[in-house]
């Protein structure tokens, strides 16, 4: 590196023309503090040496470890490649690369146009010469080594902080940060005002939010759906830690997360338990999960479902080919919402079908032996001594992979101990979640009213038991009026009892 070797003028006497280029790995505050800095000092060296800055380009808060695209620099290129400038000017030569397949593009286009690069930091990068070169190489070989360290140290940490448990910060997670009684300064990264926040314990849950996870877990295992949980919450006007409104898919993403069990994660994986307060059994967190992550379930939100029996009851007409089940509606002129087959061959007053179909329910579920409608229980199943022995296979895990970084296994036999201890995994926490499903039936039946109960259930939950315990067919009724006066002909729908006797 030498001192003065671009002139600081063109053949025709005017200023040479310069590109700025400024970055900064992270911006914690977002005020550009960094950025702004770097700048300064890269004008005022143009100015020492009389050149013409003509542009200045910038990457804020983004790594070029990272590999993800710099547009600042890409357009850098561009502009130096259409001859824009013929000097580079950067704080310091690891701002620019930190790629050795970046480097070597530098250098192929600064051969070309004749661009030099100059630095406040490490003075002149003559890129013409062999030397120069071999100096931006070294330069860039010791930048690279400094991140991937970094990038080490940073992982080694992660690590360690998610095998401890500790929360890895970002937004607060819904359920947990109890305030401490203390406050912290916070400056505003725009105006720079300052504000007392209050200092959270992210370790303790927060009783009216871990509620709202726990109702939802539970509700969901009693036959629930996702939507009417997601509308509850809005209807009780809970909101997210960030001030919104639950959406379907934000309200699923917070039932299935490990940390509601106390479980610590590290790049997706399950590590172990964390040291935070568990807000969710851990037999009912996995029952919620392979619930919600069933490919068989509908997870679309759909229309909001008015009637008990929508899609749910059945054409009997023979040889019908309706394209699904029964649906309510107030088509075909009729003043009533009635059930429908969908080719027309079949129609019932919806409040009066339902009406009939509930009596039917309740009285099955309302007869001595109606204990033998619910499923059978999870006998003997002792929790503790599954969630003991999946810390065991998880320690095994963890063991065999230290054994493959001793060099005391191989590849294969790393590989096949994982595979078997991951199956065994895999069955444990199958009956922890087998453990925690609730039967829908068992709201109603045994409890000493099982009407009351029925009426205290909402629709969804109505519809569950529906659905778990008998399917209903709806026949062409008969004409006219029936011997008790009605016009419904309850003759004409017939129950098939999925559980237990008639």
């Amino acid at each position: 590196m030498l001192d003065g070797m671009t002139p600081t003028r063109s053949d025709a006497g005017a200023p040479l023309r310069a590109l700025v280029y400024v970055r900064i790995s992270q911006d914690r505050t977002g005020a550009h503090l960094g950025v702004d800095r770097q700048r300064e000092d890269c004008q005022a060296l143009a100015e020492r040496n009389g050149w013409e800055i003509v542009d200045t380009y910038v990457d804020n808060d983004l790594s070029a470890y990272s590999g993800k695209p710099r547009k600042g620099y890409r357009q850098l290129l561009a502009d130096l490649d259409a001859g824009r400038a013929t000097v580079v000017i950067a704080w310091h030569t690891d701002r620019l690369h930190r790629s050795p397949t970046e480097l070597e593009e530098y250098i192929d286009i600064s051969d070309r146009r004749g661009v030099s690069t100059h630095t406040c930091q490490a003075g002149i990068i003559d890129l013409s010469t062999p030397s120069g070169r071999m100096t931006a190489r070294i330069l860039g070989a010791v930048a690279r080594h400094e991140s991937e360290h970094k990038a080490e140290r940073v992982a080694r940490a992660r690590l360690q902080a998610a095998k401890a448990g500790k929360w890895s910060g970002g937004l607060r997670p819904f359920g947990w940060g109890m305030p401490t009684g203390e406050t912290r300064t916070v400056k505003d990264a725009e105006t720079g005002a300052e504000t007392e926040a209050p200092v959270l314990d992210m370790d303790q849950a927060v009783p009216d939010e871990a509620r709202c996870v726990l109702d939802s877990v539970d509700a969901l295992l009693g036959g629930a759906s996702l939507r009417s949980r997601v509308k509850h919450l809005n209807d009780k006007g809970v909101l997210t830690t960030a001030g919104n409104a639950w959406t379907h898919q934000s309200w699923r993403d917070v039932l299935l997360r490990p940390r509601n069990a106390g479980i610590a994660v590290y790049r997706g994986e399950e590590i172990g338990a964390g040291n935070w307060q568990a807000i969710v059994p851990e037999e009912k967190w996995r029952a919620v999960v392979a619930l919600l992550t069933d490919p068989g379930r509908r997870t679309t939100p759909g229309g909001q479902v008015r009637w008990l029996g929508s899609l749910l009851y059945r054409c009997g007409v023979p040889g019908c080919g309706c394209p699904g089940p029964m649906v309510c509606s107030m088509s075909g002129g009729a003043s009533r919402p009635s059930y429908r087959c969908r080719l027309g061959h079949v129609s019932r007053r919806a409040d009066k079908l339902d009406e009939h179909v509930t009596d039917v329910i309740l009285e099955r579920m309302s007869r001595p032996d109606a204990a033998e409608l619910l499923l059978p229980a999870a006998e003997n199943v002792d929790v503790a001594a599954l969630q003991a022995e999946a810390g065991q296979i998880q320690q095994r895990l963890g063991d065999l992979s230290g054994l493959f970084g001793a060099g005391q296994i191989d590849a294969a036999q790393l590989a096949s101990g994982s595979e078997v201890a991951k199956r065994q995994l895999d069955g444990v926490r199958r009956q922890l979640a087998d453990a925690a499903v609730r039967d829908p039936l068992a709201v109603v039946v045994g409890t000493p009213d099982p009407r009351a109960a029925w009426k205290g259930l909402g629709l969804e939950e109505q519809r569950e038991i529906l659905a778990a315990l008998v399917t209903v067919t709806v026949r062409k009724g008969r004409p006219g009026r029936m011997p008790g006066g009605a016009y419904t002909d309850l003759d004409s729908v017939d129950f098939d009892w999925k559980r237990g006797r008639r």
